[in-house]
């Protein structure tokens, strides 16, 4: 099998991953960077965030890192670390002017001057957005344009990263499987920006490619992970299925921060039943609320009425939302918007500081794959693409002032051959995954539902029987996936209580000492 070398191997290309590769060049151009993604460079949860960027603004005069830090903490649920709320708050402003170097642009006033918008349990405006309603896939493309220019950056597309190389709990490589061969890439650092856990639910607004693969692989290398109870639910996704990415697409909580009204189909209005906020109340409250309206009303959806906002400032502000909804023959600037509940953002992760560090030495998180302490248990909107940035930038920073650790000897990695499973076999795992996610780990849950989608979850494992060595990256991609959603599963049972996204209907009350929940290699699952 071959092995390779480089100074510094990033697996994702989501916003996380680019950026850090361009500020470890910028700081060190002479080093060997190596960026492997799974998909197309590109193809991230990254590319379709809409809403904006939290950015706390010198030249804003009505917010303050003091007033970021505390809608935070309150949307967090108690779970939020400050010092961590605090450092990436600070940060803020510093980082949207390094992103400025690197092509990323802003929208802006006729007067040059940054057009800020607000959205749910946020105090004041201070989200920063880009095309509309397309902040993520513009920050993407110039980040990826930036990273092309950059010859020492390698990229490896349709790569999957199949376990990380590590002895004596020190990282030296990841062994990567492109559908053909094997390869055990040696590396001084690691970081993964691998992203989210979307896939695991039968709703979900993340890509085909966001199956929790980085939580697995540190799991099997024995990292502690954090918090993995907490999976954060849109409360707006376009309630249509889109067969051709797996997913649907997402409608942006800035609709509601504009104005937009949740409503049933006969344009009743009903969120101040739940939350004197009404359509601002954070995440998790109005993701609870439309679920509810949905069970009572025995219906599929709810509606979002953004005919309030006005012609004019709604095709202006969401041309992206726009043009997918016309193309479902859906007129927002006169129709209700068909809406439901997907799988987004998950907040637990791979626990790290603010520099990337996990509790292997050499191997780093940055992104949603990351546990840094901001999102808590409930994650304020756009704060996480601040917190892609912001630690990225210090990620950078740190080990450019770092001495390495090294192993003594690197052990190759060398695979068996094993029989391929049946396409259809393995589709049909997968949907029984996500359909039992959903069904029983999902906005609502219990000891019953939850003991029932573990069982589940481990007879999939059971007949899957690739606990292992797998024949391709989809089979690599189900293995993930099992592990990943024990995880959550096991976590959710371990946490007797209802703390932000994690609401459990059998253990109402909230415990007055919050507490992070770890697991370990050693938790025993199935």
């Amino acid at each position: 099998m071959k092995n390779t070398h480089y100074d510094t191997t990033i697996i994702g290309s989501g916003i996380s991953g680019l950026y850090t590769a361009l500020k470890l060049n910028e700081l060190n151009p002479e080093s060997k960077i190596l960026l492997i993604t799974k998909d197309k460079f590109g193809e991230s949860n990254s590319y379709y965030a809409q809403g904006g960027m939290v950015a706390v603004l010198h030249s804003n005069k009505n917010d303050s890192v003091e007033c970021h830090v505390k809608d935070t903490l309150v949307a967090g649920a108690g779970l939020s670390e400050k010092d961590s709320v605090e450092f990436i708050s600070e940060n803020s402003d510093s980082v949207v002017k390094d992103l400025l170097k690197f092509g990323v642009n802003f929208d802006r006033d006729e007067n040059g001057n940054f057009t800020l918008t607000k959205e749910a349990a946020h105090s004041v405006r201070r989200i920063l957005h880009s095309g509309g309603d397309a902040t993520g896939r513009e920050m993407e493309k110039a980040l990826m344009h930036a990273v092309k220019k950059v010859p020492d950056i390698e990229i490896k597309e349709n790569t999957a990263i199949v376990d990380l190389v590590v002895k004596d709990n020190i990282c030296e490589g990841v062994v990567t499987f492109d559908n053909s061969k094997y390869e055990q890439i040696i590396s001084d650092v690691t970081i993964l920006a691998s992203g989210g856990i979307g896939q695991l639910y039968k709703y979900t607004t993340n890509p085909q490619c966001a199956t929790g693969d980085g939580f697995s692989i540190c799991y099997r290398a024995g990292a502690v992970l954090r918090d993995m109870e907490f999976v954060q639910f849109h409360p707006t996704a376009l309630a249509i299925d889109d067969p051709e990415h797996h997913n649907r697409f997402l409608i942006s909580e800035a609709v509601r921060g504009e104005g937009a009204k949740l409503c049933l189909k006969d344009g009743t209005e009903y969120m101040i039943k739940y939350d004197p906020r009404k359509e601002l109340a954070p995440r998790d409250i109005v993701a609870r609320a439309n679920y509810t309206e949905m069970q009572k009303n025995k219906i599929d959806n709810v509606y979002l009425n953004a005919t309030v906002i006005g012609k004019e400032k709604l095709l202006k502000r969401f041309p992206t939302i726009n043009q997918k909804c016309a193309s479902y023959g859906i007129d927002i600037t006169h129709d209700y918007t068909p809406v439901a509940p997907a799988a987004h953002y998950f907040m637990g992760g791979v626990k790290t500081n603010f520099n990337g560090e996990t509790s292997i030495k050499n191997l780093y998180a940055v992104g949603e794959v990351s546990s840094t302490g901001l999102h808590g248990a409930n994650r304020l909107a756009s704060n996480s693409i601040l917190e892609c940035v912001v630690c990225a930038y210090e990620t950078a920073q740190h080990l450019n002032n770092k001495d390495y650790t090294k192993s003594e000897t690197v052990e190759m990695y060398e695979p068996a051959n094993v029989q391929k499973t049946e396409e259809k076999v393995l589709q049909s795992f997968k949907q029984r995954l996500k359909d039992t996610m959903w069904n029983n780990v999902g906005i609502f849950r219990d000891e019953k539902s939850l003991t029932t989608a573990l069982n589940d979850v481990c007879e999939i494992e059971k007949e899957f029987n690739k606990p292992d060595i797998c024949a391709s990256i989809e089979e690599y991609e189900l293995r993930n996936m099992i592990t990943v959603a024990k995880l959550i599963i096991q976590s959710a049972l371990n946490r007797k209580e209802s703390r932000g996204a994690h609401y459990r209907t059998d253990y109402l009350q909230t415990d007055k000492v919050p507490r992070h929940s770890e697991v370990k290699k050693e938790m025993v699952l199935c």
